[in-house]
């Protein structure tokens, strides 16, 4: 039996939310609202090949909320962007 065709991004956006679309979608939400880095790494991770990245920050707006978490490729504290560890160890390695 044949597969159905995969539908295109805009569709699914369309019909399911873009929450649908995220590839942090099935993540356990102890990952994505996580405080602290080690444990938030697989929703970073999930956020860069993330066809949604734009629209989630915009729903979340993290500064505006206060958000605690992952949101738009970067982990939240109380609304503000954390400066990541393992983000400066790379920076420094590739200089």
């Amino acid at each position: 039996m044949p597969s159905a065709p995969a539908l295109p991004l805009s569709e699914v956006v369309e019909f399911f939310g873009w929450r649908a679309a995220a590839a942090c979608s099935g993540l356990p939400p102890q990952v994505v609202f996580s405080k602290r880095e080690n444990e938030a790494r697989p929703a970073l991770m999930a956020c860069e090949r993330c066809p949604v990245v734009r629209r989630c920050e915009e729903a979340v707006a993290p500064a505006e909320s206060f958000f605690d978490g992952v949101s738009a490729g970067r982990l939240w504290r109380n609304g503000r962007p954390v400066v990541l560890k393992n983000a400066r160890r790379r920076a420094r390695g590739a200089a």
